[in-house]
C-alpha cells in the first residue's frame, strides 16, 4: 500500500512542470518504491521513462531498469528497455549490445530481440560477428518476414566490410603510384586485391574515382 501511495504521489509530482527541480531526485524517490515491492512492476519502466523523457537523465533510467532486472530476474522487459534506451537514446552500441544479450537469456524475450542485438554488434563496429549473428537468423528464419530482414542485413554486413576493403586497396594504390585507381580493376592489375568483391547479389559495387569511396548500387532495403 505504502508502494501504490509513493508511487502515485511520483506520477502526479513529476508531472507538474511549474516544480523547476522536480527531478532531483528521481532515483531516490523509486528506490524507495522498488524497496517497499520489488515485484512492482510498473514503476521501474514509468520511473525510467520519466528519466528519459522528462528529466534527460538516462543514468537514473539504467540505475532503475538495472534495478528492476535484478529484483525480478525473471522479467526480460527491464535489459530490454535499458538496450533500447543504449541504442536510441545514447547511441552507446557496446552497452546496448550487453543488454540485449543479457535480455536473450531470460526466458519469454521475443525473437526480435536477437536481431536487435545483431544490429547493435553491426553498429558498434563488430561486422564479423554481426556476420555469423545475421546468418544464423536467417538460417533458423521461421518465416519469410524474418528471412528478408536477416538478408537485408547480410548484404549491409557485407558492403561494409568489402567498402572498407576497397577504399583500402585505393589508398594502398595511390601511396605507391600518387594517384586513384580509374576503376577497381586497376587495383587487381596492381597485384593489390587477387580479385574484386561483388555485393551479395553478385551486382558490382559503384566507384568513385576521384574521392576513392564505394558504395552499393541499390540500397539494401530496397532490393
Amino acid at each position: 500500500l505504502a508502494a501504490d501511495v509513493i508511487y502515485l504521489w511520483a506520477i502526479q509530482y513529476y508531472s507538474t512542470p511549474t516544480i523547476d527541480d522536480r527531478f532531483d531526485h528521481l532515483d531516490h524517490v523509486f528506490a524507495i518504491v522498488n524497496e517497499l515491492d520489488p515485484r512492482y512492476q510498473d514503476p521501474y519502466e514509468v520511473g525510467a521513462l520519466i528519466a528519459v523523457q522528462e528529466a534527460r537523465d538516462v543514468r537514473a533510467a539504467f540505475a532503475l531498469l538495472d534495478r528492476g532486472a535484478a529484483n525480478n530476474p525473471d522479467q526480460w522487459i527491464y535489459p530490454f528497455n535499458a538496450g533500447h534506451i543504449a541504442m536510441m537514446t545514447v547511441k552507446d552500441f557496446p552497452l546496448a549490445e550487453k543488454y540485449f544479450a543479457q535480455c536473450l537469456r531470460i526466458p519469454g524475450a521475443p525473437d526480435f530481440v536477437e536481431r536487435l542485438r545483431a544490429n547493435a554488434t553491426f553498429k558498434k563496429g563488430d561486422l564479423k560477428t554481426s556476420w555469423e549473428t545475421w546468418l544464423d537468423i536467417y538460417n533458423r528464419a521461421p518465416d519469410e518476414r524474418t528471412k528478408t530482414i536477416a538478408s537485408n542485413h547480410l548484404y549491409n554486413v557485407k558492403a561494409t566490410i568489402d567498402a572498407a576493403a576497397l577504399e583500402g586497396a585505393a589508398a594502398e594504390y595511390r601511396q605507391r603510384f600518387g594517384r586513384l585507381p580509374v576503376d577497381l580493376g586497376a587495383l587487381v592489375r596492381a597485384g593489390i586485391l587477387r580479385e574484386v568483391p561483388k555485393d551479395l547479389d553478385g551486382r558490382d559495387y559503384l566507384y568513385d574515382a576521384t574521392t576513392g569511396k564505394v558504395k552499393t548500387a541499390v540500397s539494401p532495403w530496397k532490393r
